[in-house]
Formats: C-alpha cells, sequence, structure tokens
C-alpha cells in the first residue's frame, strides 16, 4: 500500500514536470547559480573545516580538531563571538522596528509617499563597502562632517569609530541607515496585501488606530515578518565590509565580528581550516537563530 502510494506520488510528479517543462527551464539557471555559488561553497568550507594547512601549503585531515580548538582553547573565538551576537542582537530588532514605522507611515498611495519611499530605499541601491567609505569619512573623529556640525552648535567633537564605546553604535546606525529602507518595501508590500474591508469593519465597531494596528495588521504581517527577521538575521550575522574598511576589529576588539575573525584567520594568518571552521559555526548559529525565530513567529502571529 505504501510503495503503492510512493509510485502514484511520482508519477504525479513527473506529469508535473512535463506539463512545467518550460517553467522548469526558466529557473534552472537559478538552480544552477544556487548550487555553484552557495552551496557547492558551504560544502567546500565544511569539508576544509576539518582540515589543517601548513604554512607550506600541504593540507592534511584533522577530524574535528579545529572545532575543539575554537570551543575550548581560542578565546579570540569567543570575544568574537560574544561581540557578533550582541551587535546581532542590538541591530536586527532596530532595523525591523524602523523598517515597520516607515511602511505604516508611507503606506498610503501620494506623491509625498512615493518621493519618501525612493529616498529611503536609495541607500539600500549603494554596496555596503561604498556606505562604509562615505560614512568613515562623515564620522571622521578629526575632519569629519559629522563634528563639524556638532562644533558649530556649541556641542563637543566626538570620536565614533576611534572609540571603545561608540564603534559597535556605529556599525549599528550604518546598517540601520543602508538597510532599513530596503525592508520597508517589503513590509509596504504586506501592508498592501491587507484588504481595507478588515479596517472598514473595525471602524464600523469603533475600533481605535492601535487596536486595528494590534488585531489586524500585525497579525496579517506575520509571514512578512518571519521572512524579514530570518533574512535581516543572516545578513546581520554576516557583516564584513565596514569591519574591513573602518575598524579593522578595532578598536581594542569592540568591533571584531565573527565574518572578520574568519578572514583574518584565512588571510592574514594562513590558518584555513579555523577560518572555515568559524564560518561553518557561524552558518550553524544563522540556521538555529532562523529556526527559532520562525518558531516565533508563527506562534507568536498564527491567525
Amino acid at each position: 500500500m505504501f510503495t503503492e502510494q510512493i509510485a502514484r506520488k511520482g508519477i504525479r510528479g513527473y506529469g508535473m514536470f512535463r506539463s512545467n517543462k518550460a517553467g522548469w527551464f526558466f529557473i534552472l539557471p537559478a538552480f544552477v547559480f544556487l548550487g555553484l555559488f552557495k552551496i557547492v561553497p558551504i560544502g567546500v568550507s565544511v569539508l576544509e573545516s576539518l582540515r589543517q594547512t601548513t604554512y607550506s601549503g600541504r593540507s592534511y585531515f584533522v577530524g574535528f580538531e579545529n572545532y575543539v580548538y575554537l570551543f575550548f582553547d581560542d578565546p579570540a573565538f569567543w570575544d568574537s563571538f560574544w561581540i557578533t551576537l550582541f551587535y546581532s542582537l542590538i541591530v536586527n530588532p532596530v532595523i525591523i522596528i524602523v523598517a515597520l514605522a516607515m511602511a505604516l507611515l508611507l503606506n498610503e498611495n501620494h506623491f509625498f509617499t512615493k518621493f519618501f519611499r525612493t529616498v529611503f530605499f536609495l541607500p539600500t541601491a549603494i554596496s555596503f563597502a561604498v556606505v562604509s567609505v562615505i560614512w568613515s569619512v562623515v564620522l571622521d573623529p578629526y575632519y569629519g562632517l559629522a563634528n563639524s556640525f556638532l562644533t558649530l552648535f556649541g556641542l563637543p567633537a566626538q570620536p565614533f569609530f576611534a572609540s571603545t564605546a561608540q564603534a559597535l553604535g556605529c556599525l549599528v546606525f550604518l546598517n540601520v541607515w543602508r538597510s532599513a529602507g530596503y525592508w520597508m518595501m517589503y513590509f509596504i508590500a504586506g501592508l498592501q496585501n491587507i484588504p481595507d474591508t478588515l479596517y472598514q469593519a473595525a471602524d464600523i465597531d469603533g475600533a481605535s488606530a492601535w487596536k486595528k494596528t494590534w488585531k489586524i495588521t500585525l497579525p496579517l504581517l506575520s509571514r512578512t515578518f518571519s521572512f524579514v527577521l530570518v533574512a535581516n538575521t543572516a545578513f546581520n550575522f554576516l557583516t564584513f565590509a565596514p569591519v574591513y574598511i573602518i575598524t579593522k576589529g578595532g578598536p581594542r576588539g569592540s568591533t571584531n565580528l565573527l565574518m572578520y575573525e574568519s578572514y583574518k584567520s584565512a588571510f592574514v594568518n594562513l590558518d584555513m581550516g579555523r577560518a572555515s571552521a568559524i564560518t561553518t559555526i557561524l552558518l550553524g548559529i544563522i540556521l538555529v537563530f532562523s529556526l527559532f525565530e520562525l518558531k516565533w513567529t508563527k506562534a507568536g502571529f498564527e491567525y
């Protein structure tokens, strides 16, 4: 009985494939791209994390020694891990709150809303590397535009990226500035898929704006929340460009995120095994956070 069901499903799936040959043909390049530039590099990284490379270039299998070393004998890894976790726990909710607030304000289709949508989305069109260069100039502690404005109004100049107390916060600000407009567009798309009849019925019942937001808008944005939360988490855990371009992990390691620690291990210390192990652990962390967030959003916004 069970084998017959499998056979019927297989025949049905084959029939669906035959009837949609054109569709499969068009998405084939996407699968090839995904395999070559996503799946294969992940597999190579996992395999490389089980090997050790000498300075002479000879590579040999060491099993899980790189992971054992990271977990039990590598304080630099743990310092970087806690900094990355702290950074992600701050930047993720800030981006989502700012993006959702902008989406709620710019949801109506008027000329000025379309204008501001474009303005808020523009930073996304700039590469993270260019954004990093721009803000490194603006927030330069000696000649930057930000300190020029502060001193113009009689306020003290700030060290920004040169300060252990401010550098990570500046990274958060930089990321929010570039990314919030991008996620705003997803929230706007979700908002515009909510039927107006629901809000009209709520108005008839005398519901306040806050109650409509809590009882209608947020529950019906659950799938958008899930996607944005997971994708934004992955993006922020993989932050590299501003650290590499502006801070180099400093000052005093205050911005030494895991991606930069992996880079240093691979291309400064020439330890590809350790670098690959860090990358694999980072992918595992992203997977765990993504699964948790998907479960949380499903439970919190079920409708």
